[in-house]
Order: structure tokens, then C-alpha cells, then sequence
């Protein structure tokens, strides 16, 4: 019987297929906009999360804290250094690593060639906080620290652009105005969001402190790991504690600083992110609901057409139910049809979209946008296919067979 009435549907679709392309186009435009705006929206969020899932869920961030409409912060210099990084580890027992990050737009040369890149001052735990770990030669060691060596490692960019060659270790570049020896080349890590992530070089932090003085280190950012996931919340609370003490900020004052865990990170993100689904999902319900009118008004013609051939089914039998499932099957073919173009269009223009935008991350369509985009699609059906339906069954077949 469903087969028999899926066949009857789609050779009527098939008839008048100028017509049935017109009728679908709603549906069309309304599911690739939403399969488009998910799958860019998923493509950037799976690319965020795969990111923070890469340094672990023991990460934790500390930043200085600029919201100067705060009473507690406006006029208030806000500091956070590698000293205070110490006394942290010093007094935490739930933190495991620590690395201090002093970041700058920097020039570096090597001959003749030039290019500037971004500049990172780190610890000598940076690979193990960060999960960025060297591809060749070594990281900077305690010692490196300690006799606040000039030495440094570079990113796969500054190897080409300043033509070191295949062997780069162990040569001398100039980053600003000092002389540094490579000793290590950092793993590839590509681009995100227009940004080369191989752009760069890092140089011990004790090193950028001599070269730029304490005054430009004053702000730096401040990343740990914690021993296990377990403890995250335990070392959020001791880190918490040690800077306010040393910030000297008295009890019921805002902190000048603020701590970041991972987790709060992938739900902040993706809260905004879905936020943003909802709210273009929200403005796409319009072009759905526009195809649904236009399935409405299309199934509504196709019952005055083929009125005859109504009245001659319950001539021979045909009971009103038989007739209702004949004209919504074919509403809700109608709309899989067009959910069915409109998943591909949306994939394609994800894709399209994605590309056209440097350095954003590829689409990624989730299968159950795919199955979201045709749920909408045959429930779009359902309901704007109902009441044609339903007129349709409850049509005279006396009166049907004598319409003209």
C-alpha cells in the first residue's frame, strides 16, 4: 500500500516537474541554510575542542584581568609575572607543570633575508603544558633558564622565509636586535582562523626579560597543568589564593587576574556557537515555512485536478483513509525531495563557505544536522500536507465523478 502510493507520488511529481521544483524550492533554500550554517558552526567548534582536548583536560590558564569599569580594577596597575608564577608552584600541591608566556610581534633576520613573526618568551615546560613539542633538535633545558641563554627555537615559517635551509640547527639568526643560535625546530601545527601557527620563535623567558626589560614582562600569561583532572578544581582554588595574597587584594575586592580552565572554555565556546545555530536556525524557520505554505497551496491544486481520479478510486472501493495517505505521502515526498537537495546544497555551500574565509577550518556536516535537515523537511510535509489530504478524502465520490 505505502509503496503503491509512493510510486502513484512520485510519477505525479514527475509529471509536472517544473511545477514540483518551484513548489520545493522553500524546502531547498531553508535546509541548506541550515545544514551550511551548522556544518561552518560544527567546523569551528570540533576544531576549538579538538585544540583544548590536545593540551589536556588538566590544563589551566591565568590572565591578567583588564575590565576597567570595575571600581575594584580601574587605576589599578595589573600585574601578573614569572615570580608569580614561582611563589604558585611553590605553595600549590595539586600543579604539576608551569610555563609563563611573553608574547610579541618581533623582526628576525638571517643574511640578507627578513620577515616578522611572532615572538614567544617561555619555561622550560612549555612542550608538556602546551602539548607543543619539538620535531627536531632540543627544547630549552633549566640550565638555558638559569644562565639565561641565547638560544632558540623556531617554527617551519621562519625556515622558509628566512631561507635557512635544510639543516638549520646550530645556526645564529637575529630576533630584534640580539643574536640567537637555533637549537630546535617545533613540530607543525598549520593554520587557524587567517593565523600561521609555524610562524614563530621562542626564546628562553628569562632571556626576554634581560633584552626587554622587566617593565614589558609585567603582564605575561601564566599556564599550568594540573597532576590529574581530578585536582583541577583544587589547584583553580590554591592558585586562586596565592596571587590574591601576593596581589594584596583584600577579602570581598574583584581579582585582577582571572583563571581559565579548559572545561569552561569548551562551554563558553560552545555556548556562543550554538547561540549562534539557534538564532540562524531560528531565522531559516521563515524560508521552511514560506516552502510549506507553497507545498499547502500545490497539494491543494493537485486535489482539484485530479478530483476525477478520487472519485473513481472510492468508486471502486477506495475508503477515506486510503485517499489521505495517498495525498500526504506524496506532500511528504515532495518535501524529502526537496530536503534531499537541500542537504547537498548545504554541504557544498559549507564547504564553498568555509574555503572562502582564510585560515577558517574545514566544514564538518554531523550526521544528525543531516538527519535534523530531513526531519524538518518530512515534518514540513506532514503538516502542510494534512489538510489537502484531508479534503481530498472527504470528497463525494458521486460529486467527483461528475466534476469537469
Amino acid at each position: 500500500m505505502i509503496l503503491e502510493n509512493l510510486r502513484i507520488a512520485l510519477k505525479a511529481i514527475r509529471a509536472n516537474k517544473m511545477r514540483s521544483v518551484l513548489t520545493t524550492l522553500g524546502i531547498i533554500i531553508g535546509v541548506a541554510a541550515v545544514i551550511a550554517v551548522v556544518s561552518i558552526v560544527q567546523g569551528l567548534n570540533f576544531v576549538i575542542a579538538s585544540e583544548l582536548q590536545g593540551v589536556g583536560a588538566t590544563f589551566i590558564r591565568v590572565a591578567p584581568e583588564r575590565d576597567f569599569n570595575d571600581p575594584d580594577l580601574a587605576g589599578k596597575e595589573i600585574t601578573l609575572t614569572y615570580e608569580d608564577g614561582l611563589a604558585v608552584m611553590a605553595h600549590s600541591t595539586a600543579l604539576k607543570y608551569f610555563n609563563p608566556v611573553f608574547f610579541r610581534s618581533e623582526r628576525v633576520y638571517y643574511g640578507d633575508n627578513k620577515h616578522t613573526s611572532t615572538l614567544l618568551g617561555v619555561g622550560p615546560y612549555h612542550q608538556e603544558v602546551n602539548n607543543h613539542w619539538v620535531d627536531m633538535g632540543r627544547f630549552f633545558s633549566e640550565l638555558d633558564i638559569e644562565r639565561h641563554a641565547r638560544v632558540c627555537l623556531i617554527g617551519r615559517k621562519i625556515i622558509s622565509e628566512l631561507g635557512l635551509g635544510e639543516r638549520p640547527i646550530g645556526k645564529d639568526i637575529i630576533v630584534g636586535n640580539a643574536s640567537f643560535t637555533v637549537v630546535g625546530i617545533m613540530e607543525k601545527k598549520g593554520e587557524m582562523f587567517g593565523q600561521d601557527r609555524d610562524d614563530l620563535v621562542l626564546i628562553p623567558i628569562t632571556t626576554a626579560r634581560d633584552i626587554y626589560g622587566r617593565e614589558a614582562l609585567k603582564q605575561l600569561i601564566l599556564d599550568f597543568k594540573a597532576k590529574s583532572p581530578a585536582e583541577v578544581d583544587l589547584a583553580k582554588d590554591q592558585i586562586t589564593q596565592v596571587l590574591r595574597r601576593r596581589h594584596h587584594i583584600a577579602e570581598g575586592k574583584k581579582n585582577d587576574f582571572q583563571v581559565v580552565l579548559q572545561e569552561e572554555i569548551l562551554k563558553t565556546t560552545g555556548s556562543i556557537l550554538g547561540t549562534v545555530t539557534q538564532v540562524v536556525g531560528a531565522v531559516v524557520g521563515i524560508a521552511l515555512l514560506v516552502g510549506g505554505i507553497g507545498i499547502m497551496n500545490i497539494m491543494l491544486v493537485s486535489v482539484t485536478e485530479r478530483t476525477r481520479e478520487i472519485g473513481i478510486r472510492k468508486a471502486v472501493g477506495a475508503r477515506r483513509s486510503d485517499i489521505l495517505v495517498q495525498f500526504l505521502i506524496e506532500a511528504v515526498t515532495l518535501s524529502l525531495i526537496g530536503g534531499l537537495f537541500g542537504v547537498l546544497g548545504g554541504w557544498v555551500l559549507g564547504i564553498l563557505g568555509a574555503k572562502m574565509i582564510p585560515g577558517f577550518p574545514g566544514a564538518h556536516v554531523p550526521a544528525w544536522a543531516v538527519f535534523l535537515g530531513f526531519g524538518f523537511a518530512a515534518l514540513v510535509g506532514v503538516v502542510f500536507g494534512t489538510y489537502p489530504a484531508a479534503k481530498a478524502s472527504a470528497l463525494d465520490p458521486i460529486e467527483a465523478l461528475r466534476y469537469e
